[in-house]
């Protein structure tokens, strides 16, 4: 069945990311709705990860360090939550995965309790030479908190499937 198409008498629409073919360089595409960071998910992905640093799990001992005199959020959270804020929109059902990522900074540190808010700006793209019917993909990524502040950037290569033959949506 294609993405939209007739299942019965009633027409269904498959939500997805978009295809190559669909992403355009330049645009910046907004993503919604933000996601509050929890103290849990704080703590939660840093022990599952093995990250004793005490800046994350310490309270006391953190509420001391200058400059922040609190814990911070995992900045590898925060990568992570920045590029999955960006997949409904972009790359849901489309891509075929990452090919890698750079140019990955953290200007502002997350605290428990902001929120992040993710856009996208795609930069290049070209088809893929040896795999037909894909393409690659270059992302930069820009996570802001609630106040506007750039909190994290990167930029990541995906290798994106291009419409399928016969998808007329």
């Amino acid at each position: 069945m294609s993405e939209a198409g007739e299942e019965g008498s009633e027409k269904v629409i498959r939500q997805r990311g978009l295809w190559y073919e669909e992403l355009e360089p330049g645009v910046r595409y907004l993503h919604a709705p933000g996601r509050t960071i929890t103290e849990a998910d704080n703590v939660l992905f840093t022990t599952v990860t093995m990250n004793t640093q005490a800046l994350h799990l310490d309270a006391a001992w953190s509420d001391e360090q200058p400059p922040f005199n609190a814990r911070l959020v995992n900045s590898m959270f925060t990568l992570a939550t920045l590029v999955g804020l960006s997949v409904t929109q972009m790359t849901q059902g489309t891509t075929v995965g990452n090919l890698g990522f750079s140019e990955i900074a953290f200007p502002k540190p997350m605290f428990h309790g902001d929120t992040l808010y993710a856009e996208t700006v795609v930069t290049e793209k070209r088809e893929s030479k040896s795999r037909p019917g894909e393409g690659i993909v270059t992302f930069v990524h820009t996570g802001r908190n609630q106040r506007g502040d750039v909190v994290a950037t990167a930029t990541r290569k995906a290798l994106m499937r291009m419409r399928p033959e016969g998808d007329s949506e």
